[in-house]
């Protein structure tokens, strides 16, 4: 990959995404932090390498690139593939629902597939004229609430994590899309910093994976900070604590929405009397439900 040559012989941003989708499958490079194939992985790496959107027009492809923008890319390239390190930490930036969001290693790479349903403005749970607050459980970078906020303009949001490090990254985005006198950043371990306080939602995407998948994944997975993966032996230690508070933190009319992913089986497993509302999405992503403030107390009580 460091063959001063290939300088010479790739030329355009379409020679560059050929031998990027060339080294990704050689190396067995594995994807799922913002890109699931080597292709949109590989087109993702040379257009933010070059300064220009993910999601821009294919027109590009033909384009001739400077000898110091083919540099750069081979140096992504190595970093990507060498080091098994994520895109969006090569990049210092990530890209959901369209938008782009600064991050590092100290926080989640965000992927989430709630983005979709707050597209949907959380319809039909929700009245969304009505949704007066939010909080996002383990905001990590703080795209979830960030774009609950953007759903909801009339709601205040309240971002919390436990980390100080992924508080200042959530921060930056927080500035960056000049949000900052709607969403509000906390330092709390789950719930605990919160008092008489009660949302009309609540979205989390918390630490879920078990032991067991964290001595498995992937190494470009291992380099996303462990605080935010890791969730003890079964997967569930935070996924409890919320189920077991979240009620007390919701309006009569609120609603819960949490990812768990993988872990879907082993909640069921675990809360077998709880009346999961699994969603289902278009764009991809699984392992998220839905529980009303209802039914949160109910299951609860019995």
């Amino acid at each position: 990959m460091q063959d001063p040559n290939i300088l010479n012989e790739l030329v355009t941003v379409r020679d560059w995404i050929r031998w990027a989708v060339s080294c990704f499958n050689e190396h067995e490079v594995h994807f799922g932090q913002g890109t699931d194939n080597p292709w949109d992985e590989a087109f993702a790496l040379v257009l933010q390498a070059i300064h220009l959107s993910p999601i821009t027009d294919h027109n590009i492809l033909d384009t001739r690139l400077t000898l110091a923008e083919r540099k750069k890319i081979q140096r992504w390239l190595i970093e990507r593939v060498e080091q098994r390190r994520p895109l969006a930490y090569i990049a210092g930036q990530a890209w959901l629902a369209g938008q782009k969001f600064y991050v590092n290693e100290q926080v989640l790479i965000p992927r989430s597939p709630i983005v979709e349903w707050l597209a949907s403005y959380g319809e039909p749970w929700l009245v969304p004229d009505r949704v007066e607050r939010i909080l996002d459980l383990c905001t990590g970078s703080g795209s979830l609430g960030i774009l609950a906020a953007q759903a909801f303009p009339q709601a205040n949001v309240d971002a919390i994590d436990i980390s100080v490090e992924a508080l200042a990254v959530a921060q930056k985005n927080v500035l960056c899309h000049g949000l900052d006198e709607q969403v509000q950043l906390i330092q709390s371990d789950v719930f605990s910093a919160l008092t008489g306080c009660r949302y009309d939602l609540i979205i989390s995407n918390p630490p879920y994976i078990d032991a067991e998948e964290m001595a498995s994944l992937p190494a470009e997975f291992k380099a996303e900070p462990t605080l935010a993966l890791a969730a003890g032996i079964t997967g569930l230690d935070i996924v409890a604590k919320i189920l077991q508070q979240a009620a007390d933190y919701l309006t009569d009319q609120g609603v819960l929405v949490v990812e768990v992913g993988n872990t879907q089986e082993t909640v069921e497993s675990a809360y077998p009397h709880w009346p999961f509302t699994w969603l289902e999405f278009e764009q991809g992503g699984h392992g998220v439900f839905l529980l009303t403030a209802e039914q949160c107390r109910a299951s609860l009580n019995r």
